[in-house]
């Protein structure tokens, strides 16, 4: 098989392996339940989820430097071993501080591993479709709660939450440690028969000027670019960590319907990460941001006005959330090797991660918070996510701007 066609075998074991670690996006549904086990506090609890999130780039960071100059068949391996055994032990919980080693540092540890490597060596293999890959790549990261969301509700009705992820630790170390073996690394500069690059654009103005990350650090794009994906990732974030309480608490529906608008969700989560992904690479990433801001402002504020008995109402607002929040997740792997190079993309996408684990706490946490402090009301906390959504349109056009001027400025040295 030659490599044009093998790259879409290894994109399809990527997606695999990433449906494991995407599970995490089930959290919500072990939240409940962990609260009436042990009795501990809504913003307590969904502090597992923030740890988890938060400390993935770490590992994303190191893991990408490692597989840039080894390859990512070991590194997948070894976070799958991390992943499923964090899982694994969160089984054994008895307290908060156990469960934020288990599930939070360790399990996230192993989630920044594999994650790093799946995406930027799958982004390298396709430098003509980088957008839908990366689309693709991130779909079974955003779709592991599709699967896994009913599949734990099920097991804890049955046996409980800690022997449902004793059970699930298991599951993911089979599935990511044999799916590792049938990675192989993209060759240096990879090009697919047939293809060349585009002409230079205000979407692709540094593409092939590969940086470093120290080099990418010293650029002030990095800068905006990773508060425009803490902005798309805060909503998102907020919404996932918080729809299972927010179906029962609000809309006032059993936890196995709240499990459903959770599986919702990652639908529409993994269907954005394509769709937003092909739209960006048809479009340009600067054109399809500002619609996926916009449409995710609107349902930020249309949340606000969501009430007891509204499920119907709630679920497609939810779902265009997630909609738009998958649409960042896919585009900005592209996004990152477009502006920084494919070369380092490994190690430059963990640095540019760090925007989503900083909206992985501000959002799950704002949540729980003005929660907290309005007697179980999350309003404010969707209004001020739709007001950030402003932000990230008006960082959007200053972006484009300079990319516009470094498309003069590449030209007029050409000349």
């Amino acid at each position: 098989m030659d490599l044009k066609k093998k790259r879409w075998f290894i994109l399809g074991a990527s997606l695999i392996i990433n449906l494991c670690i995407g599970s995490g996006y089930a959290w919500s549904v072990f939240a409940g339940p962990l609260i009436k086990t042990f009795g501990w506090t809504a913003a307590a609890t969904a502090l597992t989820f923030t740890i988890a999130n938060a400390v993935s780039p770490i590992t994303m960071i190191t893991g990408g430097k490692i597989q840039d100059k080894y390859g990512p068949k070991w590194v997948i391996f070894a976070g799958g071993i991390l992943f499923g055994g964090g899982i694994f032990l969160s089984g054994l919980t008895t307290s908060l501080a156990w469960l934020y080693v288990s599930y939070g540092i360790i399990a996230g540890f192993g989630m920044g591993l594999v994650y790093s490597c799946t995406i930027a060596n799958t982004v390298k293999f396709f430098p003509d479709k980088r957008g839908l890959v990366g689309g693709l790549a991130t779909a079974g990261y955003g779709s592991g709660a599709i699967i896994f969301a009913p599949v734990a509700q099920q097991i804890i009705a049955s046996s409980g939450v800690l022997f449902t992820f004793k059970t699930l630790g298991i599951i993911y170390l089979i599935i990511i440690l044999a799916g590792s073996q049938f990675i192989i690394t993209a060759p240096a500069g990879y090009k697919p028969e047939g293809w060349e690059p585009p002409a230079i654009t205000a979407s692709s103005a540094n593409t092939g000027k590969d940086k470093t990350w120290s080099q990418m650090l010293a650029d002030p794009l990095f800068y905006l670019l990773v508060i425009m994906f803490i902005i798309g990732a805060m909503a998102g974030l907020m919404i996932i960590s918080q729809a299972s309480p927010i179906a029962q608490e609000v809309i006032g529906v059993e936890p196995a319907l709240a499990a459903l608008a959770v599986s919702c969700v990652a639908i529409a989560n993994t269907t954005g990460r394509v769709v937003w992904g092909w739209v960006s690479d048809k479009i340009g990433r600067y054109n399809a941001l500002p619609v996926m801001y916009i449409l995710s402002g609107l349902m930020m504020f249309a949340l606000s006005t969501v009430g007891a008995g509204d499920f119907g109402k709630f679920v497609p607002i939810v779902m265009a959330i997630g909609f738009c929040f998958g649409g960042f997740m896919g585009v900005f792997p592209a996004l990152t090797a477009d502006s920084f190079g494919a070369k380092n993309n490994g190690v430059n996408y963990g640095f540019m991660f760090t925007g989503f684990a900083i909206g992985g706490y501000v959002g799950p946490v704002m949540a729980a918070t003005v929660k907290a402090a309005n007697n179980g009301d999350y309003t404010n906390a969707f209004l001020i996510a739709a007001a950030l959504s402003l932000v990230g349109i008006l960082l959007t056009f200053i972006v484009r701007e300079m990319r516009k001027k470094a498309v003069r400025k590449a030209s007029s040295e050409e000349a």
